[in-house]
Formats: structure tokens, C-alpha cells, sequence
């Protein structure tokens, strides 16, 4: 998964991070209108003997904010002592979009569409840019901690990207309780990684602007099972528990509302289905119609949408079937 080589310097925003050093450092990206400046923080923990250099990144939407919780923790925590290679930590990758609540930057543009960016392009083409030039060209693997849009709520999943064999052991190494493949998206971030020969996963969790803190455990969970995996650190904190492994999906399915009204659940996300059980209805607001929403087939549910009120065809539950 990764070359063996001599430790290296870590160099970001023009500091130099040293075997054995443990900094803080800066990008500068852009300014706002007041002339104030924006800098997206990185954390570099650089450990004295050679090994892999892992990047652990959060806030790719400024919304999802469970990603940022997982490494705000693991900083406080100081789970980073490494005992070889590097840690490459970022928070807050869209500095923009979390002070504004949204997934996007100020101009509307996705910067996860916006791989891999120009010098001279736009807010989100730009800090695409440096993130490239700055961190994915250091990296030799990377976790991309992310949550479900809107008010669909994602039950701890892991997707890879098929047909690349890597990815998938670090899909199984970080062992969350569902992973799948997933193609690639033109201009994301794990779309250039992939370009760049960077295995990536990308961790989905919760929903965004509310903490859910049994996806924020499950997410501190599998790094340090990848950070031990490789050798990075020698143990796990006894606090957090190894599952006894993923629950690998394929066939997956949106279930839409059928008509528009108010939609009540009747199953926990997370839980196992059997074909024709029912998951939940969709009713009028006067009592005198409702439509049920039955399983397509046996296999898991691992996200929900919790908007009350829906309309035709909007997504309500994804369901996978177990390879």
C-alpha cells in the first residue's frame, strides 16, 4: 500500500515539520471581503523512525461536522503519538463553509467538485489547488471523514472505490460496521487521490450540524485500527472496542416516498430487514390516507432520512444486501 522509505520532512505552508516534531501549520487560502484572512490549519505529527504518512481530513463540507469532532477528540486526546511515519491532520478543510453553516464556499461552488483545481480559478478551485500541491502529494493514503447531506442521517459506513484493491483493505482494515464500493465522482477529492495512485476511503457518519457521538466513537475507532494496522502505534486505548468485522454490502437501493406527506419511520437505522417488512409510512396530515414503505429485499438499512415532512419521490431509506 505504501513505499518504504527513509523518514521524511513534512513541508506545508512553508514550514518544515522534522522527524520527532509535532506541529501546527497554516495554508493560506483567501481573504474575506473585511480583508480578514483565511488559513486552513494542519496538524503534523512526524514521528522519529520512517513509515507511512496517512492523512485524516474532516470538514470537506463545513456542515459535517461529526468529522470534526472525530479529530478535534483524537488531537485532545493525544492519539496521534505515533510511533512511526506521520499523521497528517486536518480539522477543517472548508474553513468557508463551516463559518457559514453550509456545505459550500461563499460563491456556491462544492470544493469536492473541484478537484484538482487551478492557481487563478475560483474560492473552491483554489483551496483544490493548494490542498494538492500543499498535503496530497506528502500523503501516502488518506481517510476522508465525511456525513449524510441535508437531514439523511448515516449510519457508520465506509465506501472505497471499486476495482481498487488497496482502498478495499483500507476499507477492511478500518472495519466500520457497513463499507461498499462507490464510484467516483468527477472533481472530488478522492477522485484525484485516486489519480495521484492515493488509496482513500471515505468514512460516512451521522448527519450534519448535529453531533452523534456513537458515529463520532465508531469513526476514532477504525483509524486507530488503521493507525495500528500499520504499525503507527502499538496499542488501542481499551475504551475502544473491536468489532468482529464489516458487513460488506453490494445491490444497494434508494426507497422513495411515494406521494407527499408527513414520513414516520418504524425501524431504527442500522437494522436488519426482511423482504416485505415494513419500514415506515407516509401519511396526509388529516389521517385519511398513507402509503407503507415495505423492504425490496433482505439485507441492512444504513441511512435514514429524518425530514417529517416529504415530498414525491424524495429519499427516505437506503438498503443494502450482504455480499
Amino acid at each position: 500500500m505504501f513505499q518504504e522509505k527513509d523518514n521524511r520532512n513534512i513541508e506545508i505552508g512553508g514550514e518544515t515539520v522534522f522527524p520527532g516534531e509535532d506541529k501546527l501549520v497554516k495554508i493560506s487560502i483567501d481573504r474575506l471581503p473585511t480583508g480578514t484572512l483565511i488559513d486552513i490549519p494542519v496538524y503534523v505529527f512526524n514521528a522519529k523512525h520512517a513509515g507511512p504518512t496517512l492523512l485524516i481530513q474532516a470538514g470537506l463540507h463545513g456542515d459535517e461536522i461529526n468529522g470534526i469532532e472525530i479529530v478535534r477528540r483524537m488531537i485532545q486526546e493525544k492519539k496521534f503519538k505515533i510511533d512511526i511515519g506521520a499523521v497528517i491532520a486536518v480539522p477543517i478543510l472548508n474553513i468557508f463553509g463551516f463559518i457559514h453553516f453550509s456545505r459550500d464556499v461563499p460563491d456556491g461552488k462544492d470544493v469536492n467538485r473541484s478537484f484538482p483545481g487551478t492557481k487563478s480559478g475560483s474560492m473552491a478551485s483554489r483551496m483544490a489547488y493548494h490542498y494538492i500541491s500543499e498535503i496530497m502529494d506528502q500523503m501516502d493514503f488518506a481517510i476522508d471523514l465525511h456525513t449524510g447531506g441535508a437531514q439523511r442521517h448515516n449510519f457508520p459506513q465506509i465506501r472505497f472505490t471499486k476495482n481498487d484493491e488497496n482502498s478495499k483493505k483500507l476499507a477492511e482494515i478500518f472495519n466500520a460496521p457497513f463499507s461498499f464500493s462507490s464510484r467516483l465522482i468527477k472533481g472530488s477529492f478522492r477522485n484525484a487521490a485516486f489519480q495521484m495512485g492515493k488509496p482513500t476511503i471515505v468514512f460516512e457518519a451521522g448527519e450534519s450540524m448535529r453531533f452523534d457521538d456513537y458515529s463520532i466513537l465508531q469513526g476514532i475507532q477504525g483509524i486507530l485500527n488503521v493507525l495500528k494496522h500499520f504499525k503507527m502505534i502499538s496499542s488501542i486505548d481499551p475504551m475502544y472496542v473491536e468489532r468482529t468485522g464489516t458487513v460488506l454490502l453490494s445491490d444497494r437501493k434508494w426507497l422513495r416516498a411515494p406521494t407527499a406527506g408527513m414520513f414516520i419511520p418504524v425501524i431504527t437505522n442500522g437494522s436488519e430487514v426482511r423482504k416485505g417488512q415494513e419500514m415506515g409510512i407516509v401519511t396526509d396530515t388529516y389521517a385519511q390516507r398513507s402509503k407503507k414503505i415495505r423492504a425490496p429485499f433482505d439485507g441492512f438499512v444504513f441511512s435514514v432520512n429524518h425530514q417529517a415532512v416529504v415530498n414525491q419521490g424524495d429519499a427516505l431509506f437506503h438498503v443494502g444486501k450482504p455480499l
